[in-house]
Formats: C-alpha cells, sequence, structure tokens
C-alpha cells in the first residue's frame, strides 16, 4: 500500500510538472505593442457583407470585407490607421482610406513632412480596385448607388493662412461608367438624400468664381445659384433633400469681421428653385450689435416656411475723428501734446473675481472660446421676411421640435448662481410657437438636475417629463397635462442613484412613432403609457421579481422617428443579481417583450443592415474578446460567429473563470464583488490580489478587458494573466460618508474574497484612480488589510478640495461635492465633522501601507496640490510613498510613452509588494534629477531592446 502510495504522488508530481511545463507565458507589456484586436465593424445596406479593421496596438493595420452568407472575405493594408469603411447604397462598392505604413509615418513625423492618405475603391463583386492618392475625404451619392464625389487634400505648397482660399478638387467619379468630373476650388459639398443632387461651393483664390453650385447628377447640368467676391460656408441639407442653406461672408467697412448673410434654396426637385437672403444689418428688428454666427449652420423647418440661423455680437469699428472739423484749440493742444494711442497704454493683466458672478471668472476664462462662438438660435420666416430672436442672453438654450410648429426654451439665469455653488439646477421652461413667435412660460423652476428636460413625441405637439418621482405629458397646444406613471404601482425613482438628488428618474426611453405612447421603465419593467396616462401596459412581465430589467432600446433604424410598435424593437436586457446580459425582441404589434437569450455574456454593437432582414451584433466575455455575429433571422436563431478577434491571446496565459460573491458591508446593505481569477488558476491555492475600486463596478462582470496601455496604468487582463487575482467590489454611499462609505464596502469585500480560498489574505492591494484613487488613499488611513496601494490623482483634503477649481471646465468642486460625486453637503463650514471625518490627510498619521501615488502637475480635475499634500504629509511621518508626476499630462494620462511608462512601473511596485521580486530602483532608492535622463533613457533601451 505504501508503494501504491508513492507511486500515486510520484505520478501526480508528474502530471502536474508537465502541466507547468506547458503552461503559457504571461503577457507581458512588450506584447502589447504588438495585440491584434478587431475594430468597429459596418454592415452593408444589403446586410450581404461586413468590414472592420483590425491589427495591433501600435503597428500596421488591415481592413477585411466578408460576405455574411459564406466564408468569403479578402484582406487590404491599410497602414496604421483605422480609418472608417463607407458601402455604396447598393452594396456594390466599398471605399475606405488607407494612410501610410506606421514607419513611414513616424518618419515623416521626425522631418515635418506632410502626410496623405490615399483612397481604395473596391468593386465587391470582382475585388478590382481603384486608387485615388493625396485624399482629403469621400461620399458615396447617399440613397444613389452610382457616384463617388472624392476631395483631394491641398497642395503641399498651399497657403496656411486664415484667409487663405480653402478649395481643392473635387472629382465625381460615376462607379458604374467609370467616366469622372473634375470640379475645382471646392471647399464644401454634399450629396441630397436622394442623391440626385449635388451642391458644393467654390473657394478660390482672390474669390474668382466663388459661390454655391448645384449639379443634376441625372443631367449632368450645373446652375450657379449665387456668385460673389464672398466665401461661402456651413452647407447643410434638409432631411428629404429638397432644400439646403449656408453662410456667405462678405467684407463690410463698418465691422471688423466678416459680416455674414444667410442664404436658402427650396423647392429643388420643382422646375424653379428659390432663393432666400437675409443678413439682418438693414433690419430693424434686428437686434443692434449682433449678426449671423459662423458657429451655427442655418437650416429649413419641416414646411420649408422658416430658416433657422444663429446670431451673436457683431463689433464695429471705431470712428475715425475727422480732423478738419477740430477747432484750433484741440489742435493746438494736440500738437503741444504728443498722441497717446490706445495700443501704447500699459494695462494690467488680472481677473476681477466678483461674489455676484453666476460662472466663476475661471470658468468664464475656461469657456471663453465657447462664450465668444455662442450662437443665439433665431428664426426667419419667409412669408413676411420676418426675423425673431428665439435664444436670449438668459434662455440660452433652445431646440426646434420636431415637425417645427414649436420650440422649447430653457432659462437657467435666476438659478445659475446658486446651481453653480451646490449643484442643485433648476430652470424655466418656456414654449415658442413657431408660427407666431409667440412665447409663453411652461414650468418655473423646474428642477433639472436629474432629466429637467421635455422628451418631445415625433408629432412635436407631445412632450414628457419628470417632476418629484412621477412623469407626465403635456400637450403643447392645449397645454393640458396628464400623469403618466403615478397610478402604476411601483416607483420611478433610480434606486441606485446615492448622490444628493432629490429623486432621480428612471430611464425615459422616449415616445412611439405615432406618438401614441411613452415609453418609460421603472427600476426593472418597461411600460407602454397611452399620451392622455388612462392606458398602460407593461412590456415586460413582472420583471422585477426575476431582478431582470431592460436597460435600454437598441435603435436599429438611423431615420426613425421614435419607437416603430408596428416593427419589431431589440432591447438590451440583464439580471442585476446574475450579471447575465441578453437581448430582447417585442414583435410587431405585440405587447410582451420575449428575451431572446440572457447569459453569461455581453453583448454590444446591435444593428441591422438599411434595406434587409440581417442583423449583427458582437458578443464576449470577460474571458473571450467581442466576436461579431451576423443573423438572417428576427429572433436571431441563425445567428453565427463572422470575425475572429485577438489572434494572439491563444498564446499567454488568462484568467481562469470569474466568481461573483455576495456579501453584507458594514451598513448592513447586502453587495457583490467579482473575483477575477488569475491564469493557471489551482483551487485551493490562494493569490495575490489587486482590489481594484471605483463605485458599482460588478455589472460589467462579464465585460472583456483589452490589453492595451490604460491611461490610469491598470490593466485587468494583464495582471489575471500574470498571476494576480482582481477583486472589484460594489460600494455603496451614504450621504456625507463617503470615504467611510468606501470602507464599510470594501473591507467586507476583502474578507468575504479571503474567505473562499482564492485570494492571499497577506498579500491583497488595492488601486484606484480620481474616485477611486480618493477612496484607496482614505481606506489605507483606516485599514492595514492592504500591503499596498497604488493612488492614481486622488483627492486628499475633502476641505481645501471642495473650494478648488475643476480646471478643466473652469468651475467649483463645490458643485460636483454636494449634488454630484463628492456626496458632502453643506460646505465644510457647517459640516466639518464630516468633511474632516472624511479626508485621508486628517488620518495621515495611522497609515501604514506603502503607496505609491500618482498625480500629474497639469490635472485639470483633481488639483495637484491634492497630491502634494498627501505625499508631504506622508514623506513627513517618514512612511513609505513614492510620487509619479508626468509633466503637462491632464487628469489621466494621455501621451503613449508615459502610458507605457506608468502601466511598466506599477506592476514592477506591485510585484515586489506582492510577489516578493527585487525592488525597483526609483521606488528602493529614488532617482536624482541629475540622473532623471540617464534613468529614462536606460528604461527606455531596455523596453525596446526586449521588443
Amino acid at each position: 500500500m505504501k508503494s501504491l502510495k508513492l507511486f500515486s504522488t510520484v505520478f501526480f508530481m508528474l502530471v502536474i510538472h508537465n502541466l507547468q511545463a506547458q503552461e503559457k507565458p504571461a503577457l507581458g507589456w512588450k506584447d502589447v505593442s504588438k495585440w491584434t484586436f478587431n475594430r468597429p465593424a459596418t454592415l452593408s445596406p444589403n446586410g450581404e457583407w461586413i468590414a472592420l479593421a483590425s491589427g495591433p496596438v501600435e503597428g500596421d493595420l488591415k481592413m477585411t470585407i466578408r460576405k455574411t452568407n459564406d466564408t468569403l472575405s479578402r484582406n487590404y493594408p491599410i497602414g496604421a490607421t483605422a480609418n472608417s469603411i463607407s458601402f455604396s447604397n447598393d452594396s456594390k462598392f466599398a471605399a475606405f482610406k488607407v494612410a501610410l505604413k506606421d514607419s513611414e509615418a513616424k518618419a515623416a513625423k521626425k522631418t515635418n513632412k506632410p502626410v496623405y492618405d490615399k483612397l481604395l475603391l473596391v468593386s465587391l463583386s470582382d475585388n478590382k480596385q481603384t486608387t485615388f492618392e493625396k485624399v482629403k475625404s469621400f461620399s458615396f451619392s447617399e440613397k444613389s448607388p452610382e457616384w463617388i464625389a472624392i476631395q483631394f487634400a491641398p497642395a503641399e505648397n498651399a497657403s496656411k493662412e486664415k484667409d487663405a482660399p480653402k478649395g481643392t478638387d473635387v472629382l465625381l467619379y460615376n462607379l458604374i461608367t467609370k467616366k469622372s468630373y473634375n470640379l475645382g476650388n471646392v471647399s464644401e459639398f454634399a450629396f441630397n438624400k436622394t442623391g440626385n443632387q449635388f451642391a458644393y461651393v467654390i473657394d478660390a483664390a482672390g474669390q474668382n468664381g466663388n459661390g454655391i453650385f448645384l449639379r443634376d447628377m441625372k443631367t449632368g447640368i450645373t446652375t450657379a445659384l449665387d456668385n460673389d467676391k464672398a466665401v461661402y460656408q456651413k452647407l447643410g441639407w434638409n432631411e428629404q433633400g429638397t432644400a439646403f442653406a449656408l453662410l456667405k461672408a462678405n467684407k463690410n467697412d463698418k465691422y471688423k469681421d466678416d459680416v455674414y448673410s444667410m442664404l436658402g434654396f427650396n423647392k429643388i426637385n420643382g422646375d424653379l428653385t428659390n432663393k432666400v437672403i437675409y443678413n439682418g444689418i438693414d433690419d430693424k428688428i434686428f437686434p443692434a450689435n449682433m449678426g449671423i454666427n459662423i458657429n451655427a449652420t442655418p437650416f429649413w423647418s419641416d414646411d420649408q416656411t422658416v430658416l433657422f440661423l444663429g446670431v451673436n455680437t457683431l463689433t464695429k469699428k471705431e470712428e475715425k475723428k475727422d480732423e478738419k472739423k477740430e477747432d484750433k484749440k484741440s489742435d493746438t493742444l494736440a500738437k503741444a501734446k504728443p498722441e497717446v494711442k490706445k495700443d501704447d497704454i500699459e494695462k494690467p493683466d488680472m481677473i476681477i473675481w466678483n461674489w455676484q458672478d453666476k460662472r466663476l471668472q475661471s470658468a468664464q476664462q475656461t469657456q471663453e472660446m465657447r462664450d465668444k462662438n455662442f450662437s443665439y438660435l433665431s428664426a426667419y420666416r419667409i412669408a413676411d421676411k420676418k426675423f425673431i430672436q428665439l435664444a436670449d442672453s438668459n434662455m440660452r438654450s433652445v431646440s426646434v421640435n420636431p415637425k417645427s410648429l414649436y420650440a422649447i426654451g430653457y432659462d437657467n439665469s435666476k438659478y445659475e448662481l446658486m446651481g453653480n455653488l451646490d449643484g442643485q439646477s433648476y430652470v424655466d421652461v418656456y414654449l415658442i410657437n413657431l408660427k407666431t413667435f409667440g412665447k409663453k412660460l411652461l414650468f418655473e423652476k423646474m428642477y433639472a438636475s436629474n432629466g429637467g428636460r421635455l422628451v418631445v413625441a415625433p408629432n412635436g405637439n407631445l412632450a414628457s417629463y419628470y417632476v418629484d418621482g412621477v412623469f407626465y405629458s403635456i400637450n403643447l397646444e392645449s397645454g393640458k397635462t396628464a400623469n403618466l406613471t403615478g397610478k402604476i404601482k411601483s416607483s420611478f425613482v433610480d434606486e441606485l442613484d446615492d448622490h444628493n438628488v432629490i429623486k432621480p428618474a428612471t430611464q425615459n426611453l422616449g415616445w412611439s412613432a405615432d406618438s401614441k405612447y411613452a415609453l418609460i421603465k421603472d427600476n426593472y419593467d418597461l411600460w407602454k403609457i397611452s399620451a392622455d396616462g388612462n392606458s398602460v401596459t407593461p412590456l415586460s412581465d413582472n420583471w422585477k421579481n426575476k431582478k431582470t430589467e431592460v436597460v435600454t432600446r437598441f435603435r436599429v433604424d438611423a431615420d426613425e422617428k421614435g419607437a416603430d410598435l408596428s416593427k419589431d424593437q431589440y432591447f438590451a436586457v440583464f439580471n442585476t443579481k446574475n450579471k447575465k446580459n441578453g437581448i430582447g425582441i417585442l414583435p410587431a404589434g405585440k405587447s410582451k417583450i420575449n428575451i431572446l437569450f440572457l447569459d453569461d455574456n455581453a453583448y454590444q454593437s446591435f444593428s441591422k443592415a438599411e434595406q434587409a432582414k440581417v442583423f449583427t451584433y458582437t458578443k464576449s466575455n470577460f474571458q473571450q474578446s467581442p466576436d461579431y455575429y451576423v443573423s438572417t433571422a428576427g429572433d436571431l436563431s441563425t445567428a453565427k460567429k463572422v470575425t475572429t478577434n485577438t489572434p494572439d491571446q491563444a498564446k499567454y496565459a488568462w484568467s481562469s473563470g470569474v466568481k461573483l460573491i455576495d456579501y453584507v458591508s458594514a451598513n448592513g446593505d447586502s453587495l457583490q464583488a467579482a473575483i477575477y481569477l488569475p491564469a493557471n488558476y489551482i483551487p485551493g491555492k490562494a493569490y495575490p490580489t489587486i482590489t481594484y475600486i471605483y463605485e458599482r463596478l460588478t455589472d460589467d462582470l462579464n465585460t472583456y478587458t483589452m490589453p492595451t496601455f490604460p491611461g490610469g496604468g491598470f490593466n485587468k487582463a494583464m495582471y489575471t494573466s500574470n498571476g494576480y487575482a482582481v477583486l472589484m467590489p460594489d460600494i455603496k454611499y451614504k450621504l456625507n460618508d463617503p470615504g467611510m462609505s468606501a470602507v464599510a464596502c470594501v473591507v467586507p469585500a476583502v474578507k468575504a474574497a479571503i474567505a473562499t480560498g482564492i485570494v492571499d489574505e497577506k498579500n491583497v492591494a488595492i488601486h484606484g484612480h480620481s474616485w477611486g484613487g480618493y477612496q484607496t488613499s482614505f481606506l489605507i488611513t483606516q485599514t492595514n488589510i492592504f500591503k499596498a496601494a497604488a493612488a492614481g490623482a486622488p483627492l486628499t483634503n475633502m476641505i481645501s478640495m471642495y473650494s478648488l477649481i475643476y480646471w478643466n471646465s473652469g468651475g467649483t468642486n463645490q458643485a460636483i461635492f454636494e449634488a454630484s460625486q463628492g456626496r458632502l453637503t453643506p460646505g465644510y463650514w457647517d459640516n466639518w465633522d464630516a468633511f474632516a471625518r472624511n479626508s485621508p490627510v486628517y488620518h495621515i498619521k495611522k497609515v501604514q501601507t506603502p503607496l505609491l501615488l500618482l498625480h500629474n502637475d497639469k490635472d485639470g480635475a483633481v488639483d495637484f496640490t491634492q497630491g502634494i499634500e498627501y505625499y508631504n504629509g506622508l514623506r513627513r511621518l517618514n512612511k513609505p510613498v513614492v510620487m509619479i508626476t508626468y509633466r503637462g499630462e491632464n487628469h489621466g494620462i494621455a501621451k503613449l510613452p508615459n502610458r507605457k511608462d506608468y502601466a511598466v512601473r506599477m506592476m514592477e511596485y506591485f510585484d515586489y509588494m506582492l510577489k516578493g521580486k527585487s525592488a525597483p530602483e526609483w521606488w528602493s532608492k529614488g532617482v536624482n534629477r541629475l540622473d532623471m535622463e540617464k534613468h529614462l533613457e536606460a528604461r527606455a533601451f531596455e523596453a525596446e531592446d526586449n521588443k
């Protein structure tokens, strides 16, 4: 028996040894650069072809075009840039840009040599290819299958001056006859929707021949609709393709800037094209000191009776004094005293911050160009040549309803200052009748922090809105309102939203195409509710009991105006308990959503071919990258995989699985956490673990993580491949205790994970970035359960952070704290204990966990001083901390060399702390400033040498 037992032990050890010998290598950071993956796909209008670009993170790519109903597949090299692909309307041709190869692009960058794209036009039936050099842009002829317009790049020696002509050659190429027609000096062009008309703008040297032209694509006849010594811009067709509008700029001696006129052309399909031109300068009712704005594209009303345009400030030139009329005394004084020009006066460079400013001066400075370019929506009625300014300095936001019968205006001027202080925003809502131009108040002080805008029906006469937990409808013509959800025995307050928002709304999915029904969901079920509120139909069958919810509706028709319930409608569905995902169908004319599948995969990018019953979507999970599936059946029963993604994954060790665990927080809340298993996981063995935190993360249980160089340094796939388990817990917040809430949720999650036997309790680390960085820096002041921590861009002093500037917008953090993620309200002067209790710096003495800190010097979200304050505090207490700063970087790391560097350093740090590898010198000894260049060169050379 002993010998048999010994034999079994030896045999088992040999099996383990052989298995270990066959283990695949872990993914290294140098492998990430070569990691090949698919970019988003495009389906042809007839559904017979699908195309996508693929290739490595860094390097040259290919475009693959393949049949959806057989195995025919073709590949085309496209250089280092993943440009999109377009199909002709009859699906007989495809076109896409081809960029320079990666090596060529890098060489051109070093010499500042201009780079150009090619255009490859492919005949799909026989794979015949036509190449066009130095292409800027292209467009197929919309619904017509005959033409492609190709615009070429300007010549290398073309002037780069602001006022230089922008026109270049445009080639109209006939896909059937192969004949081509060249148009010179074209700056803008567009086919109408049917593709039978082609409008284009000429912008030539000296403005010779400038104008707007219209070419009939059937007859080839071209008409000059307007010519002038002017610059024409902002060309845009209406949806039907029967009218278009644009702007034209003329010099005017009275004004500093160009004066713009609006041109409108309609009845284009008739024998006579009508022309409307308006500049407002000589119109007495046009607002003083204003002009038509170049930053807004003019557009027609649905019935083509009104043109909508934008206006903004127009600055007049200063009038010169008439020297002949100066009296002799003034003339004598002027001669005795040297003339002083305004430009010669030295002026202070300053900002005045006034407590009454509705927006902080920093916000005004950050948004200065937006304010200068801001366009006040206006209307010009053709019949009586009447102009009306719809938006103004108080009611800046105005949107035109479908059918152009009404417009809705939002005025927050009375509430803007307070909203910028406490984050609770309100608006007055106005209705503008676009026939009479009359305006009336619909709602006063509507709460806008949560869903505070009207959702307008396709008929333009009905709208839904939300107030205090209830959805309503309003008939804009009669003013009559109806309660839509008040009688439904369900809550329409979002139960998972734990921000300081008054009764946050669930989702409003809009209206049916016939404007008869509103589609509104509670926390789980979707309801079809008649506009008068009298008819209520649950489209999902009490899914709340199953913890299953409708997530959203897939919009499969790009031209739809609301959900056409006479056609099949598709929805994303999700189970909040087991995290299964799926797709549901509401069959045409039916009243119940059928779940087609609900499983441990993620389903995304759902779409339908424009002209056929062909559907495509991606399917993936945490182990399998997204692949496209195509089905010719409405119930998706014939779906088959048509792509292969991430071909290199099979070469490397990969996560062995994921485990969803339930636990109870210290606050008594039932929560969940995901444990992603390391590659080659052996049951019963405990592994070093990274706890990654933000807010609620388990909903992404089945989401695939693409190996890449992230802006925050951490990549889940890289860590699981390298033998780490990754724990991602959910966090539920209590108002005025964001940090303590994280402790109450994360620490029990870690203990529950340790109890599974997967997590090595002696080698658990924590990491988060931004809000996750804040929670990381706070958690290590409250617990010693973590052996190491890495915090990216963390908030560390909630008291000082509260009144600092969010430089990316220029606003204050006060509103973010009080009504958004900060969850601390009101100001610290009335809530000192809560602010201090949840600030890492005030508990810094208790930190015993080594910390890797990232904070960039141009962080526009979390001020750099937050990182400095925490770093200096820890350093003063002689606690192990290293702070990395990438100069010039913002909140996340943008530059690829910096992203690579931080990703590598973070893993070096965790490998040392959790796996016992040698400490990197930058951690154990630091790097003197004078040695930094040599340090970076050595690491860069080492990384290059490892490729």
